[in-house]
Formats: C-alpha cells, structure tokens, sequence
C-alpha cells in the first residue's frame, strides 16, 4: 500500500489538457437558469435564497475543472461544508449534481498531489455531514459510491488515454527508425564508394597521378553527399539493431504498386517532374507514404475500384497524393490511425506535412508536400 500512495503521490498532471470550449460554457449557462427555476419551484426548499445564490456561485467552477481541478474542488466542496453548518445540511438543489463533474475532473486531469489532497477534502465535507448528522450512514454509504464511480471513470478515461499515448509514441519512434534504416543504407553506400576510390586512388598514385587525383575528386563529391544525409540522421532516433539490407526505395519504384497481379483496386501511377536526382531521403519518404496509402485503401476503402497516386515534383517541393472512390465509412477517420501518425511523423521529421480526410462526395485522399533537400538537424 505505501508503495501504491506513493506512485499516486507522484503522478504527473496529463499533458495536453483540453482548452475552454463552447460545450463548457453552454454547461454553465443552462446551470445557472436551471438552479433559479429549481428554487422558485421548490417552496419547501430551506434556506431557498440562500441555496440557490451559493448554487449559482459555484456553476462557474465548471470552468476551471480541468485547467485547476484542485482549486475547483477545494472551492466547490469546502463552501458547500461551510455553509451546511449554519443551514442544517447545505444548499440542497438538484443542481448540485454538477459537483460530480468536479469530482471526476479532478481524478481526470489533476497531479498525484491534487488528487490526494481533493479527495481528502471530498471525503472530510462528507464525514463533516455525517457527524453534524445531515447524512445517515447509508446516504453517506451511497454518496461514497457514487463519487467514487465518478473518479473511476475518470481514472479509466485517463489510463485508456495515457495507454494511446504510448502506442502513438512507439509508431512515431518506429517511423523514426525506419527512416534512420534508409538514411543508413545511402550513407554506408557513399562510405562504399569513397573507400574503393581511395584503393583505386592509392594504387595508381605512383604510375598515374592524374588518375588518383580524379579519384580525390570524387572522394570528395561521395563525402559531401555523405555529410549532407549525416545531417538528416541527426534528428532522427535509431535503436541498436541489425540493419535491413535492402535497396533504399526509390519514387521510380511507385510503379510497382500498379502491378495488376496484387488483389484489390486498380492502382495508377503518374509521376511528373524531375525526381530522378531527389535526395534518398525524400525519396524513399515520397515512396513509404505513397505504400502507406495505398495499404489503407486497399484495407478500408469500401468498394473502392481504383486508387491513384500522384507525383509532382518543382525546383522546391515534391506533391503527393493519393485518392481512392470508396463509399464512405465509419473506421476511416482523420488523425486518429496508427499509419497516419507514422506517415505524419516521418513527413514532419523532412520537413514537411502529411494530411489525409474524406473527400465530398466519396472517397479518400492523401497528400503530403516535401521539400526537395532535406532539413538539417535542428
């Protein structure tokens, strides 16, 4: 148990907590009529004036449930204690249902820390009613339950996120690595290449000069080549594993996904442009993001009976795209696939961008921009 407390005691705040919304908002505006109409409904409500005035108060909490959910807590529960002293009991509304939001909000979005210093004021509000006997033993029993459902869902909503987080950080990190294994394969054929210039360079240095000195000339173009890719793989992370030994693919191997023996939609290719001299990199990205795409559309995309990729290369930029004419469907959505956070990784490592969505009509489409030299390491 100590073991327990103290790794709740030390657990982070969740990154990336949602912003202020419209929904929010709109949650309090409603409250806040809702707590009004309640107290004039309600003649037999004690301390009617009172009830409703603290109930309208404390709506605005819902504001700042997940930017300071200690705060939010610590407000909500301890004026709602405060005034159950004086009043034989508390502000009594059914609106106060909201404070379940708190509660939840809290286990949700809130540090270690918070969670245990707000659920002890949640737990002492409530003892407090009990001893001051505003709750029996059972509505104590039942509060309990039902506060704790409400941190459950909170803890399992945030387990299931953080559980995503991982999974995408290890796409991104793999995507990362694939890369580095195409980065590798260029470099250690210019190293190649230099080394048996060298050779070549030494053993005809004593007979002929003007031959070694060609090969120091091209020893030369292979190492600046081979500086120029260094830097790209400075940004990117590679663990300690065997390298694959194949071909760096190429955007001339498009063509391959159009073989027409491959199950599925028909695929066509057209490339444009000069991408015969585009760095490996760019390259091989131009080509794992186009087979990306082209696997999603043949997994997903219902009734799809053709898929064209597309290629257009500039003096600055190399375009993809890749649609197909599915009928639309529910699995397909923007953002949210493992492939399409690799495929926006690796676009993003390059510098450039990757996005994928529904057509109008029907359909889905893919497009990613790269630039034609590869960033260098930031």
């Amino acid at each position: 148990m100590p073991g327990l407390l103290r790794s709740v005691w030390n657990e982070p705040r969740p990154p990336h907590v949602p912003p202020l919304s419209w929904r929010d908002w709109a949650l309090v505006v409603l409250l806040i009529p809702a707590a009004v109409v309640e107290g004039v409904l309600r003649p037999e409500l004690p301390w009617r004036t009172l009830s409703v005035l603290v109930t309208v108060g404390l709506v605005p909490l819902l504001l700042w449930r997940r930017s300071a959910p200690l705060p939010a807590v610590a407000v909500g529960f301890g004026v709602c204690a405060v005034v159950s002293v004086p009043t034989d009991g508390g502000p009594d509304l059914n609106v106060l249902v909201f404070m379940l939001l708190l509660a939840y909000s809290l286990i949700r979005w809130g540090s270690g820390r918070q969670i245990v210093a707000g659920t002890a004021i949640i737990v002492g509000k409530l003892g407090l009613s009990l001893a001051l006997g505003h709750l029996g033993l059972g509505d104590l029993v039942a509060g309990l339950i039902v506060l704790t459902s409400a941190g459950a869902i909170g803890a399992a909503l945030r387990w299931r996120s953080r559980a995503r987080q991982r999974e995408l950080d290890q796409v991104k990190l793999l995507e990362r690595e694939r890369l580095a294994r195409d980065l590798h394969d260029t470099v250690a054929h210019h190293v190649s290449a230099m080394a048996i210039r060298a050779q070549a360079g030494l053993a005809t240095a004593g007979t002929h000069p003007d031959a070694a000195a060609d090969a120091l000339r091209v020893i030369e173009a292979e190492a600046s080549r081979a500086l120029a890719e260094m830097r790209g793989m400075v940004r990117v992370l590679r663990r300690d594993e065997p390298v694959e030994l194949t071909p760096t693919p190429r955007v001339g191997d498009l063509e391959g996904l159009a073989d027409p023996s491959r199950p599925g939609p028909a695929v066509d290719v057209q490339i444009s442009g000069a991408v015969d001299d585009l760095p490996p990199a760019v390259a091989a990205a131009v080509y794992r993001l186009a087979q990306e795409s082209v696997t999603n559309a043949r997994r997903h995309a219902r009734h799809a009976k053709r898929i064209e990729v597309r290629v257009a290369a500039d003096d600055q930029t190399v375009r993809l795209r890749v649609s197909d004419d599915g009928e639309p469907a529910l699995g397909r959505t923007t953002g949210t696939g493992y492939g399409l956070v690799g495929m926006i990784e690796r676009a993003g490592l390059l510098g450039g961008t990757c996005e994928a969505g529904p057509d109008p009509d029907r359909g889905w489409t893919v497009t990613a921009t790269l630039p034609r030299t590869a960033p260098g390491p930031r």
